[in-house]
Parts: structure tokens; C-alpha cells; sequence
């Protein structure tokens, strides 16, 4: 029997510049499909350029009709403002997957470079590494892309474990362990 593959959609939000990348997962084998930077004009106000990112989601749902998306959960840091902002991007990001019926799965950074690279301390320019060796068809993508990808292969290597729709890391691992826990009973 043969296994249909499934195609991943994984975001890098950013107010700036969204990353984007899309692979393709059949059993253990990835295979790049695409992967591009969506950078709304940064002279615009914010609602036009939070427009700009869903709008250049729904563009790439559409052209590439992914099965599954995921994206990186924000990190809180000390600029309230700069995390309230990298919220808005993120949600202007993930409601174009959901608007087409997709379940978007949420991975911390620390998750998804452990993924990627082995380690959850891992710099960008060791995750930009192992994307290269990882999916060579991709040419040398952008951090941005890169991390994106990075995304989109932490999701593939995850999924086989059941995703509640929006649930975070830890929400799915502790469901996990309940139904596990269930099934010992």
C-alpha cells in the first residue's frame, strides 16, 4: 500500500518578515516543495500590514493546499510591545490555515530546533545548516524561510502523536499521557 504524502505548511511570524516554508512528509522521507518570505511595506500602519500577512498566507494555502500547518509559539521578551505585536503578526498568520479547515499545531523555538538540529539551544545558523542537509532541493533560503522549514519538519517528526486543534506543545503531550494512561487502565 501506498502512502499518500502529506504536504506541511510551516510559519515563522514576524511583523517584519513571516517566513514560509512547505514540505512534503511520505513515512520518514521530507521533500521540499517551496518556501518564501511574506514582508509587508513597514511604512504601512498595522492593520495593513497584518492584512498583508494573512492575505500572503491565504496566497500560499491556496497555491500549495497543504494538509497540515504548524508555527512557532511567541516567545515572551522584555518589550511588551514588541510580544504584543509578534502576537498580532502570528494570529494574522495562523487564521488563514485555520480559515481553510486546517488544524494549526504550535511549537516552541527550543522544540522546534531540537528537531532540526538535536539541541534546543541551537543557533539560526545551525538551524540554516541542517535545512541544507536536510532538504537540499531548497536551495539556501533566508533565515526567515529557513526557520520556517524548521517549523514544518519539527510538525513532521511530531505528528504522529495526536494534536488537539490549537493546542500548544504541552497541551498535546499531556493528552497524550492521559489517553496512554486510559488505555493502562
Amino acid at each position: 500500500m501506498m502512502n499518500t504524502p502529506i504536504r506541511i505548511l510551516g510559519l515563522d511570524p514576524g511583523l517584519r518578515r513571516t517566513g514560509w516554508g512547505m514540505v512534503a512528509v511520505e513515512g520518514s522521507r521530507l521533500t521540499w516543495i517551496a518556501h518564501g518570505v511574506i514582508a509587508p511595506r513597514e511604512a504601512a500602519p498595522l492593520s495593513d500590514r497584518l492584512l498583508a500577512l494573512f492575505e500572503g498566507v491565504t496566497a500560499i494555502v491556496a497555491e500549495h493546499a497543504p494538509h497540515e500547518a504548524a508555527i512557532e509559539e511567541t516567545f515572551v521578551n522584555a518589550n511588551g510591545q514588541s510580544t504584543l505585536k509578534l502576537g498580532q503578526a502570528r494570529a494574522a498568520a495562523m487564521l488563514a490555515p485555520a480559515r481553510a479547515g486546517l488544524t494549526v499545531a504550535e511549537y516552541a523555538a527550543r522544540e522546534v530546533k531540537k528537531a532540526v538540529v538535536g539541541t534546543g539551544g541551537a543557533d539560526k545558523d545551525q538551524v540554516a545548516f541542517m535545512i541544507a542537509r536536510l532538504l537540499p532541493t531548497a536551495g539556501a533560503p533566508t533565515q526567515d524561510a529557513a526557520d520556517a522549514l524548521a517549523v514544518a519538519i519539527a510538525h513532521a517528526h511530531a505528528r504522529k502523536l495526536p494534536r488537539q486543534p490549537g493546542a500548544g506543545a504541552a497541551a498535546t503531550l499531556a493528552a497524550s499521557l492521559l489517553a496512554r494512561e486510559r488505555k493502562s487502565a
